[in-house]
């Protein structure tokens, strides 16, 4: 398998240079890609907490290295900077796209204006935007989920495992997008249970948005919610959930994973006995997709929706102590029998 360049933004100033340099040893690009990529190149743009966070930006990363294995394509990515803003965003997938690459995926709705922006100068170029659908354009593709669908189950699994009576949901940052997690969690739980107590914290609020990159904001929180008699906690906080989930395992207390499957996270490895299960979205899938449809002559644009029925949103059943318990499992298979149907509508907001 070709190894895949790892480009580090750190603003404005260093993007170009840092398209230079690669994680293989310095070749440019235009080196690298030499004439037996058949597949072509594509590169994807990590939202923050960037590679590694055991969640959102992984799994985005894992379709990509699929794409490599099974595509024949070269793969890029590229690295947010620490409070950067737009223009940074802007440089960075204008060098993507300059590179060759197609599609360029921008990992997270943050990139929203910054695709709108440099697609328009790149039509041959497909961009991928996920988990927004703000910006659209003839060669645009929004990737978006049912994120709601998957939260209400983890909702019903929370207060059926519960024996305090008391969950917790803790967002990242307070935005349309988290509120759709909390949304059909709360939902979810109330449903399942009448008087089950649901704690809501959000860690930042916008415009800080570090309540996605930092793990001892997520620790704290979970940490206040324990203390508060919770034994089930759900974290929608990318990085910071990590932080959430460790307080929580090292408490004996049920944390339900984001995004990925946490519970087969080498990161978490040591508290994936506490990961009860996870909500996860098919990002991999997604990326993957687009990538296909590209290699393809066939370019996804528009809005391209995964829910429940596709499994581009799911709970997760990795964790054996999870699928021993029968009753939990037939109450979330009947909640999502119910929302395929039409009988349950899943709110998207709180």
């Amino acid at each position: 398998m070709r190894r895949i360049t790892r480009i580090a933004t750190v603003g404005i100033a260093s993007a170009a240079l840092a398209l230079s340099a690669t994680a293989c040893g310095g070749k440019s690009s235009s080196e690298q890609s030499g004439s037996d990529d058949k597949g072509g190149k594509a590169a994807i743009a990590y939202d923050i907490g960037g590679r590694g966070d055991q969640s959102f930006n992984d799994a985005a990363f894992a379709g990509l290295e699929k794409a490599e294995k099974e595509l024949d394509i070269e793969g890029n990515d590229a690295e947010p900077s620490e409070g950067e803003g737009d223009p940074d965003k802007i440089q960075r997938l204008t060098a993507l796209a300059r590179a060759g690459n197609n599609p360029v995926i921008g990992v997270g709705f943050a990139y929203a204006p910054a695709i709108a922006e440099v697609a328009p100068k790149f039509p041959k170029t497909t961009f991928g935007l996920i988990d927004d659908t703000s910006k659209t354009g003839p060669n645009i593709a929004n990737l978006v989920f049912n994120e709601e669908q998957g939260s209400y189950l983890a909702g019903v699994a929370a207060a059926k495992v519960t024996k305090t009576n008391t969950v917790g949901f803790i967002g990242g940052v307070e935005t349309p997008l988290i509120k759709k997690f909390e949304a059909g969690f709360v939902q979810g739980v109330k449903d399942t249970k009448k008087g089950v107590n649901v704690k809501v914290q959000y860690l930042t609020q916008p415009p800080d948005f570090g309540g996605f990159s930092k793990p001892d904001l997520g620790k704290a929180a979970a940490q206040g919610q324990l203390d508060a008699g919770a034994d089930v906690i759900y974290a929608a906080a990318g990085l910071a959930g990590s932080g959430s989930i460790e307080a929580t395992a090292k408490a004996g207390k049920w944390a339900i994973g984001v995004d990925s499957d946490q519970y087969n996270q080498k990161g978490l490895a040591a508290y994936k006995d506490q990961i009860l299960t996870s909500v996860t979205k098919n990002v991999s899938g997604a990326v993957f997709n687009l990538i296909k449809s590209v290699q393809d002559g066939k370019p996804q644009t528009g809005e391209v929706r995964y829910g429940l029925e596709d499994e581009g949103v799911a709970l997760s059943r990795s964790n054996p102590a999870f699928t021993k318990m029968t009753d939990v499992i037939a109450a979330v298979d009947k909640a999502k029998a119910d929302i395929a149907a039409g009988k349950i509508k899943v709110k998207t907001a709180p």
